[in-house]
């Protein structure tokens, strides 16, 4: 495997944020698309450094959603807003036949992006996409409410130090999972310099990461979005747990089914946390692709 070079940070206002990416270079040729990474809710887009490394030949772009890493952003009420998000970088960065890398959120909305700017991904993987079966998304059921919020908005948010954030979660579920250095970037780059200048706090705010969990009903048209998206798509899905179980997959098992260009990859022998487990084995199933 080829050392990378370090990334450049690039900032785009849009949408009334200011939405941050990461852009490895990469040598250009009909053999090697751009991948464009997007994340899992209450991660950020360095995350993933440990995968994009096996890609030296590729561009990648990494994006930090709105509200995570070093996007700004407050909490949301409706998931349309990260699509527009994506759509507006993939039209900024002139996408055409790119590979859209998704995990869990950000995998939902590649796959609605997809959809609506049909030149800008020849191919999708999508490690365990939040899309849930249909009757998560015909219920009129409230999960959280501002009294009652998700439980991540509970989350520690000031950490004096990087050191002191990877010694507090290194042995606690789920990280103890994650792969080494991807648990260390995930601290390194997830923290930001205090607002008071004291210490550091969590670049995805608790409010900001319960908000996304809470509005996870909003695109409820998903289902029937799939459907009509032609890209090619990969679909892996991980083991299926309890509902409030992390690392359990939240994706319809019958999604694939329901989609003209799609192929289901049941690995029911990881978590969630897939590409956080293995890196090196979800970059496999990436090329596996190109």
């Amino acid at each position: 495997m080829l050392a990378r070079s370090a990334p450049k940070a690039c900032i785009l206002p849009i949408n009334g944020i200011e939405l941050s990416y990461f852009d490895w270079e990469g040598e250009a040729g009909a053999d090697n698309p751009v991948l464009l990474v997007a994340h899992a809710t209450g991660f950020h887009a360095r995350v993933y450094d440990a995968l994009i490394e096996h890609f030296p030949q590729h561009r990648v772009i990494s994006v930090d959603q709105r509200g995570h890493g070093r996007s700004t952003g407050d909490p949301i009420t409706h998931w349309r807003v990260l699509i527009d998000d994506m759509l507006g970088l993939a039209e900024h960065l002139g996408l055409i036949g790119a590979i859209g890398i998704g995990h869990s959120m950000g995998a939902h909305v590649l796959l609605h992006a997809a959809s609506e700017n049909k030149a800008a991904f020849s191919q999708l993987v999508l490690f365990d996409p939040v899309v849930l079966e249909p009757s998560y998304y015909a219920s009129t059921e409230t999960f959280f409410t501002p009294e009652n919020p998700h439980p991540t908005a509970k989350r520690k948010r000031d950490f004096a130090s990087i050191e002191a954030m990877i010694e507090r979660f290194r042995d606690r579920d789920p990280y103890d999972i994650f792969a080494p250095r991807v648990f260390e970037d995930y601290c390194r780059y997830g923290l930001l310099p205090a607002a008071n200048g004291e210490g550091f706090e969590l670049a995805c705010a608790p409010e900001v990461e319960a908000s996304i969990y809470a509005s996870s009903r909003t695109n409820s048209g998903i289902l029937d979005i799939a459907t009509k998206v032609q890209t090619p798509t990969l679909i892996v899905r991980a083991k299926q747990l309890g509902m409030m179980d992390f690392k359990g997959s939240p994706t319809w098992p019958q999604l694939a089914s329901t989609m003209p260009n799609a192929t289901d990859l049941d690995r029911s022998d990881r978590t969630h946390f897939h590409p956080f487990e293995d890196p090196a084995d979800a970059a496999k199933i990436i090329a596996s692709v190109l």
